[in-house]
């Protein structure tokens, strides 16, 4: 019985696939180039591919094979629920389709503007007037939102963004901003990073580098949003 070529390149494949999404974060980086020029029998498989997978969970490496089919086979996504096939959630009626669908198509800084508009809108109807936040409307923020930003940051940036992400590297620099500040790009040799022209808006930005928390505002209000206790909880109250 003579084995179909296909079929080897699918099995192939789907090793690759549960190879990645089973490796830890260094071996997952390691895979990247390769899974992506795997993307035609990524492609091949179809929809089944992501049967097995948690839409309520908060895999990156799901973002990531999301994320490379939409740079290279766009046609994947005649199938709309795919733009936004994690399950989000809200307390006070967010929608997060649209910031869901530019994080999956790498538009980051439009995804950090609009970030920024949803902060303004979980702290109250004063701060949207005023345009931005005070570290005291934090802690009245809504958890579920906060974690649902935070998830979404997470899975599309290979697990390098979002709060608990910063809050993690804020914690290996002894947890001293102006050691932070730096490690994630937005300082540099003193000087803060420039708005938004300096800043990169690429998977290639460093660790850390989004969302972006208005440094006018200080160390108060990014101090207060990666200690809000739905944060914490997903660093494991490292702070």
């Amino acid at each position: 019985m003579i084995n179909n070529p296909q079929d080897n390149y699918s099995k192939t494949t789907l090793d690759l696939v549960k190879q990645f999404v089973s490796s830890n974060q260094r071996k997952r980086i390691n895979l990247l180039n390769k899974v992506e020029s795997s993307v035609d029998e990524i492609f091949n498989i179809g929809y089944e591919l992501f049967d097995d997978f948690d839409q309520n969970g908060d895999d990156w490496a799901v973002g990531w094979l999301l994320q490379v089919l939409k740079k290279n086979k766009p046609q994947f996504f005649e199938n709309i629920t795919f733009n936004n096939w994690f399950i989000t959630y809200s307390d006070v009626n967010i929608v997060y389709d649209e910031l869901q669908l530019m994080l999956l198509e790498q538009n980051f800084e439009a995804a950090d503007r609009l970030t920024s508009s949803y902060l303004r809108k979980l702290a109250g109807k004063l701060a949207e007037k005023r345009g931005y936040v005070f570290y005291s409307e934090v802690n009245n923020m809504s958890g579920i939102d906060l974690k649902t930003l935070d998830r979404l940051w997470n899975i599309y940036s290979n697990g390098r963004f979002g709060f608990s992400n910063q809050a993690k590297i804020l914690k290996s620099v002894g947890k001293r901003y102006e050691l932070l500040w730096p490690k994630i790009g937005w300082k540099k040799d003193g000087v803060w990073t420039r708005y938004p022209s300096s800043f990169c808006w690429t998977l290639e930005a460093p660790d850390g580098h989004m969302p972006l928390i208005n440094q006018l505002r200080g160390v108060r209000l990014m101090d207060s949003i990666l200690r809000h206790p739905a944060i914490a909880e997903r660093h494991n109250n490292i702070l």
